[in-house]
């Protein structure tokens, strides 16, 4: 277990786990996590670590309580308040680097997301969830608007109607319904979900190098015309054609046995 400011990494074989850890403050995000997850992150894209899937979750009993309040506002060069500031200075190069990591990324979600925390959960390319977890906007709460991401991960996902509900009445979305709305993939016993967890992290850690061009097509499906989409499926298919891992697909696929990927 690597420890970071408010944020650990767990390495199991090929698959990474990267806690949120400030479990008396439920988590929520403060400079110090930014920090660690900086520093997390630089481990998790070192060639050396071998990680070939990242899972993302919390510590203790909740996933992210959202941005810790108690660090005081921001302020511009003109000294005028500035919430936005350490968005653009501190959150956005953490999501950026989130959003283009070459490797699939389960969020497991162990309990509340709330605010920020509700925008990296929904980063990831599968969502589990446990029965006891809930999701909140919780922006209007403190008169502020959604961010990380989220106005724009949540109409692609709920749609337009949905999001703005969410956004705008600022309610809790329990975990059966999020998955009802396929806002999440899977739904467990709380109890469960760590392992079942670890089982589908095993299992895209074990895949093809192509996993992490998929989940590129698709972040970038949504900014691109149909033209523009179907040349980057062309691109990205020359990459993954050059693979090994491609060569091995097909080789297990005419002999009728379990591909061994190494993702490479």
């Amino acid at each position: 277990m690597q420890e970071f400011n408010k944020v650990t990494l767990e390495v199991i074989e090929t698959t990474g786990i990267m806690r949120f850890n400030d479990p008396n403050a439920m988590n929520a995000v403060s400079d110090e996590m930014l920090d660690g997850l900086w520093s997390c992150l630089n481990e998790v894209e070192d060639p050396k670590s071998n990680i070939k899937c990242l899972v993302i979750t919390g510590e203790g009993r909740g996933f992210c309580a959202g941005a810790n309040l108690s660090g005081g506002s921001d302020r511009s060069n003109t000294g005028r308040q500035d919430a936005g500031h350490r968005l653009e200075t501190s959150y956005h190069p953490i999501l950026r680097r989130i959003k283009n990591l070459k490797i699939p990324i389960i969020t497991s979600v162990n309990g509340p997301a709330a605010g920020v925390g509700m925008s990296l959960a929904l980063m990831g390319d599968m969502i589990l969830a446990g029965k006891s977890a809930f999701f909140l906007q919780a922006f209007r709460r403190i008169g502020l608007v959604p961010d990380g991401g989220s106005t724009w991960l949540l109409p692609r996902l709920v749609g337009m109607a949905r999001a703005k509900e969410l956004a705008i009445l600022g309610e809790r979305l329990t975990a059966e319904k999020a998955l009802e709305w396929g806002l999440v993939n899977r739904l467990y016993e709380d109890d469960e979900l760590h392992n079942e967890t670890l089982k589908l992290a095993k299992e895209l850690s074990h895949g093809p190098m192509s996993l992490g061009l998929i989940r590129k097509a698709f972040w970038d499906s949504f900014d691109n015309s149909y033209e523009e989409q179907i040349n980057l499926e062309r691109e990205l298919q020359f990459a993954a054609g050059q693979s090994g891992d491609f060569k091995e697909g097909v080789a297990a696929f005419l002999e009728k046995r379990d591909a061994n990927f190494t993702g490479k």
